[in-house]
């Protein structure tokens, strides 16, 4: 048996989990790092006296680097390798971490953290892609839902421990500690995480063969003297440019627009809840521990999700999730003031964050291995486009006396639309792929023939 049939068509294996737990650590350390700020946020408004617009700035450096890292850095990997490209990632997203712990003035501190949003941006595709290359076939949506519970359990720890950190250091802690994680996690990505097979075999690098072997041994298959054959298909169209032609084109639409929508909820709801919370009982310490306790949502909706894409179609159990989220978010909008309100925070969190994991489990296998990174790169780096742009309006809606009330019902509609999307993307397959646990990365042959992607 060939090592990436091996890996397709047959049980998770010991080197299979320990990618995808060293990726669920890095995920850990990336969904700390992703919302830091909005824990850090009520902290450094106080001791800066900066206004919500100021706040919302803040937000908006971050993902503004993330933006760019995963638009124009997410698809190095499909050069370069997952591996390396999430080593580069780990040491530049490390530097920009101290050096936003280091930042003095509101200048320096946008720009560091901008800065460490590059490296943020661009590694998250690579964890995904990794995980998803390293996945059964037909397990694939429950090991990304299991993966994808690194994200908001990121968020849930970093809200408990910022607390402490902030105690004790100030609001440089959290910055520092982050830059000391992920400088640990480089050395355990070096030594223990192995190349993705599908980058070896599609692009072959120097080594390749060698690297291909080594993996293959670790499973217990025999050594090959080459490298598989590459598998073809394209139609006119080379490199990236696949994903906007036939098919993969109304998938992208509808992928697309449904991500981006969740993408505006997510980043309002993890960016501006803590500080509105604060706001509305006048401690800062509430603020944190709503956060946390939406990764506590997150985490929850992600394991939600591996339970049911076991037994139903990802996509739709997607739909499904978005569509909890309108009377979700009416209701948190009736009780985000009140004792109830962590209660609702923990729905929220199912829908937001637990939906950005079900979405980054469909998204690197709707494209084809060569044009793979890119393809998820792209549409990070989309999502972080309006991730950089809600944070900061929102900034200014609220200082224009915008009603929190009304902006949490209005983004109970906005998910609502984004689950919609992903019921059209499923429709778009075959109803044999509907199938309860299929494999939701197959190429329908008679979509892509005389296909050939150029690598």
């Amino acid at each position: 048996m060939e090592l990436r049939e091996r890996i397709r068509n047959g049980c998770m294996t010991g080197l299979q989990f320990r990618v995808v737990l060293i990726c669920c650590f890095l995920a850990v350390l990336e969904g700390y790092e992703i919302i830091v700020m909005a824990f850090v946020a009520p902290t450094l408004a106080t001791e800066w006296s900066l206004n919500s617009a100021a706040v919302g700035l803040l937000f908006s450096a971050g993902l503004l680097g993330m933006a760019i890292g995963a638009t124009f850095l997410g698809g190095l990997a499909d050069r370069i390798g997952r591996r390396n490209h999430i080593l580069g990632c780990l040491l530049f997203g490390s530097l920009g971490m101290a050096l936003t712990g280091m930042a003095t003035d509101m200048t320096a501190l946008v720009a560091f953290r901008a800065f460490a949003g590059i490296w943020l941006g661009a590694i998250v595709p690579s964890l995904n892609t990794l995980v998803s290359e390293f996945a059964p076939d037909r397990r694939r949506g429950t090991v990304m839902g299991i993966f994808g519970v690194g994200l908001p359990l990121g968020g849930l720890v970093g809200g408990l421990a910022t607390g402490l950190l902030i105690e004790t250091w100030g609001w440089h802690g959290p910055f520092f500690f982050t830059a000391l994680l992920s400088m640990i996690m480089f050395l355990v990505v070096f030594f223990f995480l192995p190349e993705s097979v599908e980058f070896l075999i599609t692009k072959r690098p120097a080594g390749a063969l060698h690297k291909y072997n080594r993996i293959a041994g670790q499973l217990g298959l025999p050594i090959s003297r080459e490298l598989p054959e590459i598998e073809v298909v394209d139609e006119g169209r080379s490199g990236i440019g696949v994903i906007f032609s036939g098919v993969y084109l109304r998938r992208t639409i509808f992928l697309w627009v449904g991500y981006v929508l969740l993408i505006a909820t997510f980043y309002f709801a993890n960016s501006w809840t803590p500080t509105l919370v604060a706001q509305a009982t006048g401690n800062a310490a509430d603020g944190r521990l709503v956060g946390s306790v939406t990764g506590v949502g997150g985490i929850l909706g992600s394991l939600g999700f591996a339970a049911l894409s076991a037994r139903i179609n990802p996509r739709l159990v997607i739909a499904g999730l978005m569509a909890l989220g309108l009377p979700t978010f009416f209701a948190f909008a009736a009780l985000f003031d009140t004792g109830w309100a962590m209660l609702a925070t923990i729905f929220v969190g199912m829908v937001t964050a637990g939906g950005v994991v079900a979405f980054n489990a469909i998204i690197p296998h709707t494209y084809p291995t060569a044009v793979r990174g890119a393809a998820v790169g792209l549409i990070t780096g989309l999502g972080r486009i309006v991730a950089i742009l809600v944070p900061l309006l929102m900034g200014y809606w609220f200082a224009a006396g915008a009603s929190p009330v009304l902006t949490f019902q209005l983004y109970g509609f906005v998910v609502l639309l984004a689950g919609i999307c992903v019921f059209v993307l499923h429709r778009t397959y075959p109803s044999r792929d509907a199938a309860p646990a299929e494999d939701f990365s197959s190429i329908e042959p008679e979509q892509t023939q005389g296909l050939r992607i150029k690598s």
